[in-house]
């Protein structure tokens, strides 16, 4: 008896087979997406176009007119729209690098402190947790710039660190450093020294895994760090000088000028964000397993060492995702400092350069593409050290 071979299974139709489904509805979703957007977009030039508003970006080459606040770079109202762009890009990214900083260090301590076993320690930190991350943040960048900044003295009356530093309601007025012919130096071996210690930590990390013996990095690479350039800074005979603020009329005149503004917004993103970074350690270190620190407290590490070398390290591979949500959070809640004044990018271009120009589309576009552009970037950055600090399966 002969068996007749079995008869190939039917193609299904295309409707029917999943994959055909799949890249069918995807290109009509794009598709409709491009639609959409470029009918917006042509609508929005069309009625901008019958009411006489003019498109493009010619805009920024011309005279701005008014002046900022704040500049970390040179600028006065002669010079242009881009100009002013510049100028807001860098106050938001001044104030979300420091905001960045000044949480992640009081986050990480606050978060660790919550879990002492010191009751009174604890307490504080989980005090501190509740009450500031349950106050909206604008709140307190009012109360850290209304309360508290303008209510300090006035110039006449400034509040004097030896003489050098001066504080009042107009801001913090610290000595400028001056930098004198030679420097460049030092700058030179400072980087030289990084990049020495970067190199050292990593041959410690391959000796270690190779012998079993630990090498002191972070005591020498910061000897390296700190002690390379100031040696070089001695043998140029310190090619250093410092401009010290002076009271000259009613204000203080030369050094350096912290901005009321500048400080209220830092102290403000930072505590608020620091609550949330906190909450992230300490789950971190929690989902690390108690057999970890009862295998180092049996070999004899003292509980700081256990934390740095055993738990933290091992936290960390928890604590990288959310952390990274919240210095994008940081960045975004960054706008808030139109609320009291402080010239970032959208009070600066979004603000003021909009209401002159008019050229909305175009200053909206540039405003939002630049907190598209930093978000990413730090979230790529992030991504990139999660993965570095990831298991390595062999």
């Amino acid at each position: 008896m002969s068996l007749k071979p079995a008869a190939p299974a039917p193609r299904p139709l295309p409707w029917n087979d999943p994959r055909t489904r799949s890249i069918t509805f995807q290109v009509l979703t794009a598709a409709f997406l491009v639609w959409f957007f470029w009918t917006l977009f042509d609508n929005t030039l069309t009625n901008m176009a019958h009411r006489g508003i003019a498109t493009g970006f010619d805009f920024l080459d011309r005279t701005a007119g008014f002046g900022i606040l704040m500049s970390l770079i040179p600028y006065d109202d002669t010079m242009t729209y881009g100009r002013t762009f510049v100028v807001g890009l860098l106050n938001t990214l001044l104030v979300s690098v420091l905001g960045i900083v000044f949480s992640t260090l009081i986050g990480f301590a606050v978060g660790i402190a919550r879990l002492s076993r010191n009751w009174l320690v604890s307490r504080i930190a989980l005090v501190y947790i509740e009450t500031i991350r349950n106050i909206p943040l604008l709140l307190q960048i009012f109360f850290w710039y209304f309360a508290v900044l303008r209510t300090l003295p006035g110039p006449r009356q400034s509040l004097s660190l030896g003489e050098a530093a001066f504080l009042n309601n107009r801001g913090l007025y610290v000595p400028a450093p001056l930098a004198e012919p030679g420097f460049d130096w030092v700058g030179l071996a400072f980087v030289g020294a990084l990049i020495g210690a970067i190199g050292l930590a990593r041959w410690a990390r391959r000796r270690q895994q190779a012998t079993g013996q630990p090498f002191p990095t972070l005591a020498t690479g910061l000897g390296l760090v700190i002690g390379l350039p100031l040696l070089v800074f001695l043998a140029l005979g310190a090619p250093l000088g410092f401009e010290t603020p002076a009271l000259r009329g009613f204000n203080f005149q030369g050094g350096l000028r912290l901005i009321p503004e500048l400080v209220a917004l830092t102290l403000a993103l930072s505590l608020y964000t620091a609550t949330f970074i906190a909450e992230v350690v300490r789950g971190g270190i929690l989902a690390v397993s108690h057999g970890q620190t009862e295998a180092a407290s049996a070999l004899g590490l003292r509980p700081g060492l256990t934390l740095r070398l055993i738990v933290l390290p091992q936290a960390m591979r928890v604590i990288i995702p959310p952390l990274t949500s919240q210095y994008l959070n940081l960045i975004k809640n960054s706008s808030l400092a139109t609320a009291i004044g402080y010239p970032d990018l959208v009070a600066v271009f979004m603000g003021t350069s909009l209401n002159q120009t008019g050229q909305a589309v175009e200053i909206v576009g540039m405003t939002m593409a630049v907190y598209l552009f930093i978000s990413l970037a730090i979230s790529l950055g992030m991504n990139w050290y999660n993965s570095a600090m990831a298991l390595k399966e062999r």
